[in-house]
């Protein structure tokens, strides 16, 4: 798998104005104590559904990818993250001490989704008021688990593969039906492990939400937050082994493989989200071994 190292060539705005950085003086001043001083550093996948894990610009007191604001630890690290249908651009920016600040245009790879035509019309199901009265809460406590801030650290870490088995489904696959109506994209990937295998922690997190009680779609649904904006999702559990506000370490077992919710044959779906943009699992680990 590819991984992209860069130092990026920042600009510099100051008083309203844009101006490239200076270009080395005749009797240049001793170099900065790293690179990372005045500019932006990242490696990662720059592409639709990847990621980026970054160092700020030295001095830097706030940093975002365009609107979206950035965590930044003590050291200036950072994390962000590109939609499956995220804009051929992006750009960093960093609020400097001392007023100025530093740009880093970034440049995000088109993908190719596994796109399937088919020849029938979009079927939607009948939305009742008993599903909307139990699926509303749902959504809600989904929605509230997202907006947690925990304070974990897994997004420094290599994420690990939470169970191994055939990838039955991939992210970003999509229907196209008739009148080129198309239907939602697979939000994560399915990975055909068998049931009750166990489902371990990608990474280092916290759990911020455990559906004891099966959800209507995912059923027995776990998340867990890795810090800076990004969270695991786990679905169709048979059995939790974590309780919300749980700390887990990597590799450690925190759920058993199962059907539960709407689902037609053990698997777990596995779903990688940050500050509202889905990401791709398999840009996050090595090949299954």
């Amino acid at each position: 798998m590819s991984r992209w190292h860069f130092a990026a060539a920042g600009f510099l705005v100051a008083a309203g104005c844009m101006a490239l950085a200076a270009p080395p003086h005749s009797n240049p001043l001793p170099p900065p104590k790293s690179a990372r001083q005045s500019q932006f550093s990242y490696t990662g996948e720059l592409t639709q559904g990847g990621w980026i894990r970054g160092q700020a610009p030295a001095g830097a007191t706030s940093a975002r990818l365009d609107d979206q604001p950035l965590v930044l630890d003590p050291s200036g690290r950072f994390f962000a993250a590109f939609d499956r249908d995220a804009r051929s651009t992006a750009t960093l920016v960093a609020q400097l001490k001392d007023g100025r600040t530093v740009q880093s245009p970034l440049a995000i790879a088109p993908r190719q989704w596994d796109i399937e035509h088919v020849d029938v019309p979009l079927t939607v199901g009948r939305t009742t008021e008993e599903f909307v009265a139990i699926r509303k809460p749902e959504l809600a406590q989904i929605a509230a688990a997202r907006a947690m801030q925990t304070g974990a650290e897994g997004w420094k870490q290599h994420f690990i593969w939470p169970a191994k088995g055939r990838i039955s489904g991939k992210f970003g696959s999509q229907r196209i039906y008739q009148g080129g109506v198309a239907g939602a994209y697979h939000s994560g990937i399915d990975i055909a492990a068998g049931a009750g295998a166990p489902i371990v922690a990608p990474a280092d997190g916290v759990v911020i939400l455990a559906a004891e009680q099966p959800f209507s779609l995912e059923g027995h649904l776990l998340m867990v937050d890795h810090g800076a904006g990004l969270n695991s999702a786990f679905l169709h559990c048979s059995q939790l082994a974590v309780k919300v506000g749980d700390a887990v370490r990597q590799g450690q077992v925190i759920a058993y493989v199962g059907m539960t919710g709407r689902a037609t044959g053990p698997h777990l779906h596995w779903s990688l989200m940050w500050r509202g943009a889905r990401l791709d699992p398999l840009l996050f680990t090595e090949p299954m071994g």
